[in-house]
């Protein structure tokens, strides 16, 4: 059985970590970039949160591409290299293999623990696939390097991680993934849509508390990366859905008054103020669609599930 190959673009530089996250902390608001929720603990945190019965994403998505996955992949045809983008465990990916039958899977993710221990119980699963790994941060550019090949691409970017991006951020992430493809090359993109207030809600704090545990986590990496003092106690996980900006937020609120510390720095935070972790826009379809032709795709093809309350789009 051939071995993955491991290709690291993306390394920890601890000082550009900490200026980040400094600048971030004493911003108005107080912030963290997203990607930070994603180390090892993270990501199988996150993995956790898509087996929850609230948490709807990840399990219509999965019925969406059960019902039309045939489809799909007599539109873009077989064989294509498949660029999985923030990979994760690979399994969406894998659900796939038998359908899209792709020659070379190259499997993207931040998280470079994560995806090496993943991608290697993958190909063992798939040994007739070649594998790539690529630890990459693509939230500001998304580059490929040569080891992903060459041939028809489709790149794979399911779960409405799309939405964690403003909109004017998706177009630009979506004309660098129009670039990526290549000629002859194609997306295929989840999308989480607009729906009532109380379903997004519960699926962004749910009753057990996952969705809770993955963002306090994010307390770990502040103390880990910026030799930051957070106590977890100190904090309470609130999502919210800002209708004005058609987007769920996440925060974490202080429980009482007090003052994150780190050399070089210090940011007060009074009892309830927030520092902001995670946007996750929703959409429209016809909003997303002309998204996508904006981005410099010219033919688009979507699935939705009977409520319409997620998506995939296929562009061309």
């Amino acid at each position: 059985m051939t071995s993955p190959r491991f290709v690291q673009l993306h390394r920890e530089d601890s000082a550009a970590l900490s200026d980040e996250l400094a600048q971030g902390l004493l911003g108005e608001p107080a912030s963290v970039a997203p990607k930070f929720l994603y180390d090892a603990l993270g990501s199988r945190l996150f993995d956790a949160i898509t087996e929850l019965p609230e948490y709807y994403p990840t399990r219509t998505e999965r019925v969406i591409f059960a019902r039309h996955a045939p489809e799909m992949a007599a539109l873009t045809g077989r064989g294509r290299t498949l660029i999985d983008l923030g990979a994760g465990s690979g399994e969406k990916a894998a659900r796939l293999f038998p359908v899209f039958e792709p020659l070379r899977y190259v499997a993207i993710d931040i998280s470079v623990t994560y995806l090496r221990d993943a991608l290697a119980s993958l190909q063992r699963r798939y040994p007739d696939i070649e594998m790539v790994g690529v630890g990459a941060d693509f939230s500001t550019a998304l580059t490929l390097p040569p080891e992903a090949g060459g041939g028809e691409r489709l790149l794979f970017y399911p779960g409405s991680s799309i939405g964690n991006f403003t909109p004017s951020e998706a177009l630009r992430f979506l004309r660098q993934a129009r670039t990526a493809a290549g000629s002859g090359g194609a997306l295929l993109v989840g999308v989480d849509l607009v729906k009532p207030k109380a379903v997004l809600e519960l699926a962004y704090d749910d009753p057990l508390g996952v969705t809770a545990a993955f963002n306090l986590n994010l307390l770990r990496r502040l103390n880990t990366l910026l030799g930051c003092d957070a106590g977890i106690d100190d904090f309470e996980h609130v999502a919210l859905f800002n209708e004005a900006q058609g987007r769920i937020e996440m925060h974490l609120q202080a429980r009482r008054s007090l003052t994150l510390r780190w050399s070089g720095g210090e940011r007060t935070l009074a009892a309830g103020e927030r520092i902001h972790t995670e946007n996750s826009y929703k959409y429209t379809l016809d909003g997303f669609d002309r998204l996508l032709h904006e981005a410099g795709f010219a033919r688009t093809t979507r699935w939705t599930d009977e409520r319409d309350w997620f998506a995939v789009f296929l562009a061309a």
